[in-house]
């Protein structure tokens, strides 16, 4: 498996990403990232494909994305992060995650740390970020589906 900045050639795998009602409680579609992503030079979208399948999809998002959850002018924020629901299960999250800190250091030096905010409600992601070297340090902030605990890995 191997991470990508979303470029136009990735489209059609966009396009056949799954993901369920569920999953929509917590996340926002390759789409409407996208989308957001051409207005904000900032939102840079980021592909996890194996075998020529998009089984991960998330956004690193710096700058003003960040500040609601860190002081850190050298963090990145992972928002929008799902696994395409026909893949759960299979450690395709997980393996994106730990592939990470290496992709963030080469494709954005400045940054020293990963930030994320998880629902206080999916436990199941939060159990993976820590397995995953993600620490909560206390912080909580109110996001539009509730309340939404801070998590970073320090690079």
């Amino acid at each position: 498996m191997q991470l990508y900045i979303f470029e136009g050639s990735f489209m059609p795998l966009i396009e056949q990403y799954q993901l369920t009602e569920e999953q929509l409680e917590f996340t926002g579609t390759p789409q409407e990232c996208l989308e957001l992503s051409k207005v904000d030079a900032n939102r840079h979208s980021i592909l996890a494909i194996d075998e020529g399948k998009l089984v991960v999809f998330f956004v690193l998002h710096r700058k003003e994305g960040v500040k609601p959850y860190s002081n850190n002018e050298n963090a990145i924020l992972i928002r929008a992060f799902s696994t395409d629901y026909r893949h759960q299960g299979k450690g395709y999250a997980k393996k994106a995650l730990l592939l990470l800190p290496e992709f963030v250091k080469k494709q954005y030096s400045e940054i020293n740390e990963i930030v994320l905010a998880v629902n206080v409600k999916n436990e199941a992601a939060q159990g993976l970020y820590k397995k995953c070297g993600y620490t909560d340090k206390g912080e909580r902030v109110m996001g539009i589906k509730g309340e939404l605990i801070v998590m970073s890995h320090d690079l």
